[in-house]
């Protein structure tokens, strides 16, 4: 039975239930896992009808599937979590280590530390976040750390630090300290972290005053320093809500196979920041995305106390979202974002009050949900209601999906900033592309070549003639192909001689190039001038036959790239410093170069080992291997003792006079 039938019939048996289902490849490999409100229509829709070409990608992969039934939603929404992580199958939306996002967390200890960590465990402490990122998270601490004198150290010293004496620990390694005094700080950071720092600062500048009014003017200067910190950090938690809910809103948007998510944290009634990802997807878009909701909540077990979601109809419109206020069009940060949230939180109750949410609106909000809940079921997918309704139970926090009103375009805010998100991100490739292929094509042109696709560019490294060696780079329509790239150890030069390292060099390459049908270049690069240029056409010409342009790269007294010769005449090429041209020959030559000098510095390293170790009687190379595989390195060889040498068979006259021919040896000067 092939491939086909096998899965004709397993599709025939899938059941018209709520559940998982697993794609496997060829070796049985997990490549895809999926939640399903009814596994037979959504599984049955892989393959069936036409797909966008990621999904096609896919779909070409499954040779077969398994499913798993579940009792309702949200078990499916948990199981593919799980599974996901489990398996971590290619064609899924993965969040990486990175994405698990930082806390500020006060330790539940006699004497507690504030600390930042990326793990929430039930262990009596205090949580605060998520921080948008790493450096947010160590900056608040900075701050706090010079406010609130908690104990900083990791194990505690036996005498006084120099925090004590700044004034930033209460020194419980000598003194008595009450736990009132911890729990009035722990206080008083969690009113700071929750939206009270206005109250701190206020208090700061008072003390401030008082300060400078008694003539302390090093105290007054660091209290002004504090508030000073405070406005710093402070600048971007701007937007206010009237109430003081913490809220995560979601948007997303999808192009060219790609799906950007943004995150807007409300902490404590203030915006803190957002948070852009941009990945590949290869399923329904709306189901990978609540995928990666569910992820991201699995990993950040801090909550919320509401989360908003957009609908699943905002992928299928090409319009920006409606997100903008009071008339404010187009705006997608701050300021557009501020009169949102200003008034969002208190839309619920000036409805209730005013009427403004009729039963014509319920009705209709009713009637579009029914319709999307249908058109998900014929496809056998998770409505979005039906996602938020699952995500709200397994994780107790209210889910919602707005329909019209503020919080819709709070949500129409996130999926806005997610398309503006995307479309930079194809602006960028597209200009990466004209930088790279469009330099390549310009320089083609500049040096009277019909393509130039193809460029490979060759170096020489040595010092004063010692362990001499060649690297080539390989540039492919403007962009390096590191798989290509090759060194050579030169064989047959004695000595500097840079222009017949390049004759045996350029030898070796394309005798190979011929002899096995490889790809021609379009262009040769030589670090150098005439001679180098000369030497390669000579061997290319001369001895093999080939016909391949060959140009020079001069560098000036800075060793930077100057100028451009082509030829056996090596005729100048004018290039403006400043051209998107030069500046890939720029490149290619600093590639090469360091590629070059990577190689050589690592056959000096080994030959210096091998020379210092050779020329000790009764160290061959059996005895050296075993040495440096034994210690690792020739600097671990020198700190040895006697007795390190012992399980090496190696008795005490043969160390004593290793070490001691070690002992004298300078260390190498690059």
């Amino acid at each position: 039975m092939d491939y086909n039938d096998n899965i004709r019939n397993k599709l025939a048996l899938l059941p018209d239930l709520p559940g998982c289902y697993l794609m496997k490849n060829e070796e049985g490999t997990i490549i895809y896992v999926g939640k399903a409100k009814v596994l037979k229509n959504r599984v049955r829709s892989y393959f069936t009808g036409s797909h966008n070409g990621k999904t096609q990608r896919l779909v070409a992969n499954i040779v077969d599937f398994e499913y798993i039934v579940t009792s309702s939603n949200m078990e499916a929404l948990i199981l593919e979590c799980n599974l996901i992580k489990k398996h971590m199958p290619r064609y899924n939306v993965l969040l990486k280590d990175d994405k698990t996002f930082p806390y500020l967390k006060i330790t539940n200890e006699a004497h507690p530390r504030l600390e930042v960590t990326r793990r929430v465990i039930k262990d009596k402490a205090k949580y605060f976040g998520p921080y948008p990122n790493a450096y947010a998270a160590h900056q608040t601490k900075k701050l706090l750390d010079r406010m609130y004198p908690l104990r900083k150290c990791g194990v505690m010293p036996k005498e006084v630090c120099l925090y004590y004496h700044m004034g930033q620990c209460l020194a419980p390694c000598e003194k008595e300290v009450p736990k009132s005094a911890y729990e009035e700080i722990t206080q008083n950071i969690a009113a700071f972290l929750g939206g009270g720092h206005e109250a701190v600062k206020k208090d700061l500048q008072q003390k401030m005053q008082e300060a400078a009014e008694e003539l302390y003017f090093e105290r007054a200067k660091e209290l002004r320093d504090q508030i000073i910190h405070i406005d710093a950090l402070m600048e971007k938690q701007k937007i206010n809500t009237a109430d003081t809910k913490d809220r995560d809103v979601f948007g997303y948007a999808v192009d060219k196979g790609w799906m950007c998510v943004q995150i807007l944290y409300i902490r404590q009634g203030k915006m803190i920041q957002r948070h852009s990802s941009a990945f590949p997807f290869y399923g329904e878009a709306y189901s990978d995305f609540m995928s990666y909701v569910t992820q991201y909540y699995s990993d950040n077990p801090a909550l919320p106390q509401e989360i908003l979601l957009p609908d699943k109809l905002e992928e299928n419109t090409d319009k920006p979202a409606q997100a903008t206020a009071s008339g404010d069009s187009g705006m997608t940060g701050a300021g557009a974002f501020t009169a949102l949230v200003a008034e969002a939180a208190s839309a619920d109750e000036a409805a209730a009050e005013t009427g403004q949410v009729t039963a014509q609106d319920m009705a209709e909000d009713a009637e579009e949900r029914e319709a999307a809940a249908a058109e998900a079921a014929a496809a056998g997918t998770v409505d979005a209601a039906g996602g938020a309704a699952a995500l709200q139970e397994w994780l107790n926090v209210k889910v919602l999906v707005p329909q019209r009103g503020l919080k819709k375009q709070m949500v129409g805010m996130a999926c806005q900033n997610s398309r503006v998100a995307l479309d930079e991100k194809f602006r960028l490739i597209e200009r990466d592309e004209e930088r790279t292929s469009g330099a390549a094509l310009s320089l083609g042109q500049s040096l009277g070549l019909e393509s130039l696709s193809r460029i490979e560019a060759f170096d020489n490294s040595n010092i004063q003639g010692t362990n001499p060696v060649s690297a080539m780079v390989v540039f492919i329509d403007g962009k390096p192909a590191r798989k290509e790239y090759r060194k050579y150890k030169v064989r047959t030069v004695q000595g500097p001689d840079d222009y017949e390292t390049m004759r045996e060099v350029i030898r070796r390459r394309y005798e190979r190039v011929l002899k096995e049908d490889l790809p021609q270049p379009d262009l040769i690069v030589v670090d150098g001038g005439k001679g180098q240029i000369s030497s390669a056409i000579d061997i290319l010409q001369n001895e093999l036959g080939l016909y391949i342009p060959v140009c020079g790269l001069v560098k000036d007294d800075k060793h930077k790239t100057a100028q451009l010769l082509i030829g056996d005449s090596a005729e100048p090429v004018p290039l403006a410093r400043d051209s998107q041209e030069f500046y890939l020959l720029q490149r290619i030559q600093d590639e090469v170069h360091r590629f070059a000098i990577t190689f050589h510095r690592e056959q000096r390293g080994k030959s210096m080992v091998t020379s210092k170790l050779d020329s000790i009687p009764g160290i061959g190379d059996k005895r050296r291997k075993l040495l440096l595989k034994h210690f690792g390195s020739l600097k671990k060889i020198k700190e040895a003792s006697i007795e390190d040498f012992r399980p090496l068979s190696i008795g005490e006259k043969l160390a004593g006079q290793i070490l001691e021919a070690l002992k004298d040896e300078e260390p190498a000067k690059e």
